[in-house]
Formats: structure tokens, sequence, C-alpha cells
């Protein structure tokens, strides 16, 4: 019951919802409730993998390949367990950070939808069913971006579901090759009929894969979407959307490749890499390029994402634990700088970093947690940002990727450089006019951004122990086996 519970809650939200029409404050309540007790489940079923090492549930009773089932091993828990808690608190940043128009016309229920579509992707151990999921988390995300109707939200709009559309059909195509040969969408039984193929088909399937995921994952060279799109929707959304949205086409890379293509993967190793080196370049040099904080980091999320690449790229244990890693500090590390985004746009009435100006004062706290914030993400030690990167160098380092390395720590130089921009510009720049301390800000705006600044610390200071646990994770990942095995034995 654990495993369809992160499906089941959100969706029982959601209607509960829309049977409450207009009445926001329980939209809120119960939304903030259903995040709650998805993020209890969460760390439950994170606790039983743990011990029990995949936990596989077929529904229906159907034997495979026939039926759809839903498996979990230790990344999948540990992407449930970050989608639930970015949902927490996100649902608590929008209690004051999103407009009552917004709310009446269906955030709510959007936002559980969306979480349902993602924890779908994340559980399920069938490739159409991946599918499935990944349309239902694209109409939510598509309605949340447009909805409020302004001109340049529905222009970014329009962009992002036409890429993410092309995405989908490519996805669709790649499966229904994948059918035709082995008979199947089972991950597991793919994976078996997959070690048979010969090279040359899998490399074609193999690219259609990657572009399909790497535009939902904003991968060189078909992010320019995102960029355009995520800057135009309420701040409480673009947190939302970067912490899970990206995340989940980097996810689908790393469990198709690693579980289906896992015997027959070294072809498609070096485009990959070389995908991941232009994602860092390409994205750093726009953020460092831009004076609009939203668009700045809305560039950084793309660079952020070539570094998720070299694990998969790499394809070593140390690679992949690297990536997990990174994969957890950067949803942390993201929404967090978003949300103190939010707040400062508030403050100043523009998110326009020229017209910014004495953040510092005005709030010291916003600027002492959006230091811990922008230090993480440009890799500043010892915050989980550097030993992240560090990680991933190692790795690239082991196996003599050399060229990688340097522009991986060079990407690292820049987005520290943008982060210092920022902070000359919003924080420390004196305002023409002097500016008094601003007055409290809201306890529901502030109090998410405590908890991200927290748990960034905490990863610090326990940054070994869950380092273990990627490693755990990245095991599991490389050893298809014990996924075969564990989906086989229960089925």
């Amino acid at each position: 019951m654990l495993l369809v519970l992160p499906i089941i809650i959100p969706l029982v939200i959601a209607a509960s919802c829309l049977i409450a029409l207009r009445r926001i404050v329980l939209h809120q309540f119960l939304t903030l409730a259903g995040c709650i007790v998805l993020l209890a489940n969460a760390a439950l079923l994170f606790m039983r993998v743990r011990h029990a090492g995949y936990i596989v549930l077929p529904i229906g009773s159907w034997p495979a390949p026939f039926g759809i089932v839903f498996v979990c091993d230790v990344f999948s828990a540990m992407m449930v367990f970050m989608t639930a808690l970015i949902g927490l608190l996100i649902a608590i940043y929008s209690i004051a950070g999103v407009d009552a128009a917004r709310k009446a016309h269906g955030f709510y229920p959007l936002v559980n939808i969306l979480l349902v579509g993602v924890n779908g992707a994340f559980l399920t151990g069938d490739l159409f069913n991946l599918y499935v999921w990944f349309e239902v988390l694209l109409i939510a995300s598509f309605v949340l971006m447009s909805l409020g109707g302004e001109r340049r939200q529905m222009a970014g709009a329009i962009k992002y579901v036409t890429l993410n559309l092309m995405s989908s059909a490519l996805f669709l195509t790649a499966a229904g090759i994948l059918y035709g040969k082995a008979g199947t969408l089972n991950m597991a039984h793919l994976a078996l009929a997959m070690r048979e193929s010969p090279p040359e088909t899998l490399m074609v399937v193999e690219m259609l894969f990657l572009t399909a995921f790497g535009i939902k994952a904003a991968m060189f060279p078909l992010f320019f979407w995102l960029p355009a799109a995520y800057h135009t929707p309420p701040v409480a959304v673009t947190a939302l959307f970067s912490a899970l949205l990206t995340k989940v086409g980097v996810y689908a890379i790393i469990r198709v490749f690693a579980l289906v293509f896992g015997h027959g993967v070294e072809a498609a190793l070096p485009v990959i890499l070389v995908l991941a080196g232009m994602t860092m370049i390409t994205g750093v040099l726009g953020a460092v390029d831009q004076y609009d904080f939203r668009r700045l980091l809305s560039f950084h999320m793309v660079s952020q994402i070539g570094y998720l690449l070299i694990g998969p790229g790499l394809f070593t244990p140390a690679a992949m634990a690297g990536a997990i890693f990174f994969m957890i500090h950067i949803i942390l590390t993201k929404t967090a700088l978003f949300l103190a985004c939010g707040i400062a746009g508030r403050l100043n009435g523009s998110f326009q970093l020229k017209e910014m100006h004495g953040l510092l004062r005005a709030s010291p706290i916003l600027a002492a947690l959006f230091l811990i914030a922008a230090g993480s993400l440009a890799g500043v030690p010892p915050l989980p940002g550097f030993f992240a990167k560090l990680f991933l160098l190692l790795a690239a380092f082991s196996e003599g990727r050399y060229a990688l390395a340097a522009v991986a720590l060079a990407v690292s130089f820049l987005t520290f450089f943008s982060m210092l921009k920022i902070w000359n510009e919003a924080f420390w720049k004196t305002a023409p006019q002097p500016v008094a301390p601003a007055g409290p800000i809201p306890f529901s705006l502030l109090s998410p951004l405590v908890v991200l600044c927290a748990l960034i610390l905490l990863l610090t200071l326990f940054g070994h122990p869950f380092h273990e646990v990627c490693r755990t994770a990245a095991a599991q990942l490389l050893n298809s086996d014990g996924y075969i095995a564990a989906v086989r034995l229960q089925l």
C-alpha cells in the first residue's frame, strides 16, 4: 500500500479540491494536510526500501509483461520523498505567494495533479506508463504556467508545451520500436530482451529516448524553452517546476539507460558527455548575460542539468552516486533561490537586478539565507554543492575525462560570478534613497526558505552518511539483475 499512496493521496486531494469549488481556504488546508501525509508516507517508504532493497507491486495481479507494475528502489524512494517535501513547502509559500484569482481558478488541484504525475513517473516499472505520467504532469504544468492568462505567460506556455509535445512524440515512437522488437514495455523484461539486440538497433532507440528525455530535462541544444517560459508564472510555480520537472527528465535518462540499455549503452556515453558539457556551458553563459533575477536563475537550471548528465555519461558507480547527491542538492538549492528571488522581488517591486537595491539592510535574514543557497549553487566549501561537484569531478578524473572536468570547474567559477552579481546588485548596492528596514516578511513566505536552507546546512553536516545512501542507490541502478530479479519474483 505504501507504494501507491504517493499517487493516491494527491489524487484524492485534487478531487476534493474540485468538489469544494472555489473555497480557497479549504483548498489550502486540504493541500497542506495531503502534503504532510504524503511526506510521512514517503519517509516510511524510504525506510522500507532501505531495509528490503526493492518493493514491487503488480496492479490487478496481472503477470508480467501484461500488467502494470510499480517498482521502488532507493533512488525512486529518495525522489518521492523530495517530491513530497517540495510540494509541502510550495503549498506553504503559496498562501501569501500566489494571488487569490489563480487560487480560485484551480491552483491547488493542479499542484496536486502535478504531484500525481511526478510520483507516478518515479515509481512506474513500465515504459508506456512512464509516458502516461509524463503526459499527466505536462497537462498540469501547462495549465499552471498559463494560469492568469497574461500575455507573456501564454507566450512562454506555448513554447513550453510545443517542445514537450515533440518530446512526447519521440518518446512514443521509441517505445513503439521497443514494443515491436520485444513485445513488452515492462522495463525489467525489456532489460532482458535488449541484451540480445544488435548494437545498431540499440543506438537508434537510445538516441530517440535521449532526445525525448533531454527536451524534458532542458538539455543542449533543445533547452531554450525553459528560460523563455519559467520566468513568466508566479515564483511559487517556477520554484515547483525547477525542483521537479527537469529532474523527472534526468531521472528518466538515468533509469532507462541504466536498466533497459545497461548492457549496450557504451556507444551512447560519449554523446551524453558532450551534451553534458555543452549544456553546462550554454546555461552558465546565458546566466552571466542576464539581469533579470528569474531568467538568470532559469539559465542556471540549464547549466546544472549538465552536471547531472555526467553521472549517466560516465556510467560508473562513483559518477552515478555523485549525480544522485547532486540531484538532491540542486533540488533544495534551486528551490531556495527561487523562493528568495520571490521575496526579493516583493520587497523591491521588481525582478530587474539594476532596479533592485538595499536588500541587505532591508532584510538581513533574507540576505543570509540567499548567501547559503547561492554559495551551495556555486560550490563554495563546505556547502553541499562543493561536495556534489567534487564527487563528479573525481569520477571524471578517474575515467580520464579531463576536458569535461575542466568545463565543470570553469562553469562553477562562472556560477560564482553570477551569484556575486546578484549579491552586488540586489543586496549590497546602496539605494538612491535611504532604505528603512522592511516590515516582517509573511511567515508563509519565509518559513519554506528557512527550512530549505536548514536542510542545505544539514546536508553539509551529514554529507558522508548521505553519500553512502547515494552509493547504495547507484549500485542498485547499475545492477539491473537485482531489479529484474525483484520484479520477476513478485510477478
